[in-house]
């Protein structure tokens, strides 16, 4: 009980330090790390040589948040929400800035993840287990990553063998008879490095819906995971890498139909698999080479409905870079191969594109700029481009400026299915965007505002000239998703604290109505600080009202939750993690008539030797 009133005063004081701070944010309230590089470019860059609004989690950070899945960590995050029709192994969506799901590009390992059926991710089906680190570029990136990117790239790596041999054990048990286990080890010797893990988490679950008529068993999941992470380093200038993640999710949903005297256990059976292949080559001090190829399958089934879909995604990039003193040059080819198998579908698309870059970094000033032209086998060409400006105008403030095009082709069921049209057009989008950030030390505190608007946006229409009679896709609509960021970080007499703040209008610009499932405000306060040998923290998540509709008639009110964590060393080479969610077990809905996961609590113990 002192531990949770402890944990509330410090709420309350992050709150006061929030209010007291100028409200300002470019990324987000995580602590960024100094010497990390990102890849807004493509390119290894130093932190400080981004103009993007980009955040950095790391492993500690994931471990510390005690969160089951990919989405539970991402919604922390500002500038993103989530939707889950149910528990951890649910259909999940995640909305960057606002943009629909379908419109954030998502990498493993820089291999392509992506639903040919749904479009966009499935989030449901990467294991939060195996990820090492992820990177966020809010902002649109098409002029990088060509199609997808409208709303932002999110990159997930796995662990590089680095050192000497290290292994890892992790075993914990929560709430609804959750149990995970996992193990990892990785290291390098001489030429030669390599990663490897395993998990396998479980879990009975809670009744997902909330309707009626449904089915009111417990929806569970079981999700078994491995990866691998193999480089070779053939000489002092070139290097090859191998990586692979595999991951088979069996969860269970309540379909429609239910029948009482005869009731159906319903599931859903997902395999993620990915592959890459990586050569680099460093010709000189300012030159360099990397060759990927990669590979990855996504196939969704469900039983007994019998449903299967199958989306198959081929990538083949050479990227060239010259380094000149404070400029980079970058010039890429790139070859996208798609295929859906969705009976009676079986159709294949291709895009050809050339890219290139420049980035300086002079005293004050960075400027980066990109162009990118995409050739579809289908609708034939697409010319996106991007330009970024930023000044610091004294060492603790930096002043930023942007703006970008994108595009989204569309998916081959929106063109292929029953209720496709073969002659859509991409989605479009142009977006401009200002920041402000200040860092003193260990304090920071930055603002981002951003206006993107989408043409062309595919919806579901009435009758067409599709086969359907109950309706079609179509390039019907327009959205704007705009918004202005707000974040603080600062650490008062040992304690660590940090918020941020999204205010964001994403609507119909048609209609005027707010964007399903979308949020106008919604935001985070965090604290943690040291207790004798203990880690504890408080993290308050809170959400506005939404609409589960694109008519704004259902609403799914706002909400609060408080979440608690502790972490300490048990022993030389032993941790200890605890965490609870939803400390006063709020009942809320990211999607009508589906539940949410009520007050859990969460142990585990690993092992890592240092």
């Amino acid at each position: 009980m002192k531990t949770c009133i402890y944990s509330v005063r410090l709420a309350v004081l992050s709150l006061a330090v929030a209010a007291a701070f100028p409200a300002f944010s470019q990324t987000g309230a995580t602590p960024q790390l100094k010497e990390t590089v990102v890849t807004a470019m493509r390119s290894i860059q130093p932190v400080g040589d981004v103009v993007a609004d980009v955040t950095i989690i790391d492993r500690e950070h994931i471990e510390r948040s005690g969160a089951v899945g990919l989405a539970d960590v991402l919604k922390r995050i500002p500038g993103i929400e989530i939707s889950r029709n149910g528990g951890p192994g649910a259909t999940t969506s995640v909305f960057l800035r606002g943009a629909e799901s379908r419109f954030t590009a998502v990498y493993i390992d820089g291999v392509r993840v992506d639903s040919q059926a749904t479009g966009g991710a499935a989030w449901e089906a990467i294991p939060l287990v195996l990820i090492d680190r992820i990177e966020i570029l809010r902002g649109p990136a098409a002029a990088v990553y060509g199609s997808d990117a409208i709303g932002g790239v999110i990159q997930l790596f796995t662990r590089k063998g680095e050192g000497a041999f290290s292994p890892s054990i992790g075993v914990g048990f929560g709430t609804y008879n959750t149990k995970k286990v996992d193990a990892a080890f990785s290291g390098s010797s001489g030429m030669f490095d390599y990663s490897l893990g395993l998990a396998r988490e479980t879990s009975t679950g809670f009744d997902s819906q909330t309707s009626v008529a449904h089915n009111p068993d417990n929806d569970g999941y079981r999700s078994q995971s491995a990866n691998a992470r193999l480089g070779l380093q053939i000489s002092k200038t070139q290097r090859v890498e191998v990586s692979a993640l595999t991951n088979d999710v069996n969860s269970q949903y309540d379909g429609f139909g239910f029948m009482p005297l005869s009731p159906v256990d319903d599931r859903s059976l997902h395999k993620l698999q990915t592959l890459g292949l990586n050569w680099q080559a460093q010709w000189t001090d300012a030159w360099s080479t990397r060759l990927s190829v990669n590979e990855s399958n996504d196939r969704y089934e469900t039983t007994p409905s019998p449903y299967l879909t199958l989306t198959r995604l081929r990538g083949y990039t050479v990227q060239n870079e010259l380094r000149l003193g404070e400029q980079l040059f970058t010039a890429a080819l790139e070859r996208k191969e798609d295929h859906l198998q969705n009976a009676p579908i079986d159709q294949g698309r291709s895009q050809d594109a050339v890219a290139l870059g420049y980035s300086l970094s002079r005293q004050a000033h960075t400027v980066q700029l990109n162009v990118r032209h995409d050739q579809d086998s289908e609708f034939g060409g697409k010319t996106t481009g991007s330009a970024a400006y930023a000044y610091a105008f004294t060492r603790a403030w930096r002043a930023t400026a942007s703006a970008g095009t994108a595009f989204r082709a569309p998916t081959l069921y929106q063109r292929f299915s029953v209720y496709g049209v073969p002659t859509l057009a991409p989605e479009s989008s142009r977006n401009v965007e200002m920041g402000l950030r200040w860092t003193q030390g260990a304090s920071s505190a930055g603002l981002a505002a951003y206006r993107n608007k989408v043409d062309n946006l595919i919806t579901f229409a009435g009758a067409g000239p599709c086969a359907s009679p109950f309706g079609c896709y179509a390039n019907t609509a327009h959205a704007e998703y705009s918004g202005v960021t707000l974040s603080a970080s600062h650490a008062v007499g040992g304690v660590n604290l940090s918020a941020s703040l999204d205010l964001q209008n994403p609507r119909d610009l048609d209609t005027g109505r707010q964007l399903a499932r979308r949020a106008k405000k919604h935001g985070t306060l965090t604290a943690d600080t040291h207790v004798a040998n203990w880690l504890l923290g408080v993290e308050s998540q809170f959400s506005g009202r939404r609409f589960d509709d694109a008519g704004n008639t259902t609403v799914l009110g706002g909400y609060t939750l408080l979440n608690l964590s502790a972490s300490t060393p048990l022993a030389r080479d032993w941790t200890l993690m605890a965490r609870v969610d939803n400390l006063a077990d709020k009942q809320y809905e990211l999607a009508q008539t589906y539940a949410t996961a009520g007050r859990s609590f969460y142990v585990g113990v690993k092992w890592a030797p240092k």
